[in-house]
């Protein structure tokens, strides 16, 4: 079986790590390779970790030469599937369709509504074309249970959507540096104090104002904690702003974006997340690695990994207090905080690891060419 992947290559994070973790778990049992449309950190990085990619540069958004490139590389190597990640690929795809005549599946990796929700213009535009688009495929993977039900809410027919939740790579070398070489990069006394972190691009959508309240809060309870913000984007200027108006500057560290993730993971005590919506994300797996344990909100297939008061805890969108009293329990109790994050670590291996993963997708491929055969 050979499977071409599409994806924009401007990706970072969470996406990023999901198709890196993909291609190398079912390189393992079939042929897969990558064509991305930029030329970015994500093409050197899966470069780096082996990978067959190659990029078919797109001079915009709306150069459509790529499409007759593609339909060559389709016929000429012999694909099986073109299998797209993200709104760039989905569109790109709906031209290539009318040219090859082979399965097309994509992968919701995020509520396509929310995607572009912090730029009004890509919002009107970007999602617009990402919607028409996907009405245009016949089969999806959902990275969750409630992606699914999404979908299905919204029109797509179950019987074509599939469920295959995110992994990641448990026998990758953990590359980090010291929490004092990592803190000392940005110039943080850490000495004494409770570590809080949270990774997550500064959208709406990730709700890091909850963290920041909930930091608020504890804050005037205790003074022994820190809080690490890594990611960047379109909300740093009013988070910043949302600081200095509780006052707690000198408790609260912007990072922007963190390349080292696992550095971060290590230096910090406690994760977190605050999403508004979620599929399944890299954040607390990548925290999980590091046998860190996690406070989230009770989103998208979250449930299905965090025990609540065994692993970590989960707590309703947008509440602060919780959030605080959650963090407040851990930071009381180092012992708890190591148990939570050992069992944490022990259900990813057990259930969601790389080639667990890998394993669904090849069903799932299997399934499909069944149905067109």
């Amino acid at each position: 079986m050979k499977v071409l992947h599409l994806i924009s290559g401007g990706d970072t994070g969470g996406a990023k790590t999901h198709i890196i973790s993909l291609i190398k778990g079912i390189d393992k049992l079939i042929d897969a390779k990558i064509i991305c449309f930029i030329e970015d950190t994500f093409f050197y990085d899966a470069r780096a970790a082996g990978i067959d990619i190659e990029v078919f540069e797109q001079k915009s958004r709306s150069d459509m030469s790529v499409v007759h490139r593609l339909a060559d590389e389709v016929e000429r190597e012999e694909y099986d599937i073109i299998h797209c990640h993200g709104a760039r690929a989905n569109f790109i795809a709906m031209f290539l369709r009318k040219k090859v005549k082979k399965p097309f599946i994509t992968t919701i990796h995020s509520d396509y509504e929310l995607d572009f929700k912090d730029n009004f213009y890509k919002k009107i535009i970007f999602t617009s074309l990402n919607k028409f688009a996907l009405k245009r495929f016949k089969y999806f993977i959902a990275i969750s249970d409630t992606f699914k039900d999404m979908l299905i809410d919204r029109g797509f027919k179950e019987e074509e959507i599939f469920t295959a939740y995110n992994g990641i790579d448990m026998e990758q070398e953990l590359k980090y540096i010291s929490r004092e070489e990592f803190l000392g990069r940005y110039g943080i006394n850490y000495e004494g104090k409770i570590i809080i972190g949270i990774a997550a691009r500064l959208d709406k959508v990730k709700d890091h104002e909850t963290f920041i309240n909930a930091a608020s809060i504890i804050l005037n309870r205790r003074k022994d904690i820190i809080f690490l913000i890594a990611g960047d984007g379109y909300e740093r200027r009013k988070l910043e702003s949302l600081v200095q108006e509780l006052g707690i500057e000198e408790y609260i560290y912007f990072l922007d974006y963190v390349k080292d993730q696992f550095s971060f993971f290590n230096a910090i005590d406690i994760n977190t997340l605050t999403s508004l919506s979620e599929s399944f994300p890299y954040a607390i797996l990548e925290g999980a690695l590091m046998k860190k344990p996690i406070i989230s909100t009770n989103v998208g297939g979250l449930s299905k990994l965090i025990e609540d008061d065994e692993n970590g805890y989960l707590i309703p969108v947008g509440d602060s207090k919780e959030l605080a009293d959650k963090i407040d329990i851990l930071s009381a109790d180092k012992s708890k905080v190591k148990e939570m994050g050992e069992k944490l670590y022990k259900k990813v291996e057990e259930k969601y690891s790389s080639n667990a993963m890998a394993r669904k997708h090849i069903e799932i491929y299997q399934e499909i060419l069944g149905n067109v055969k």
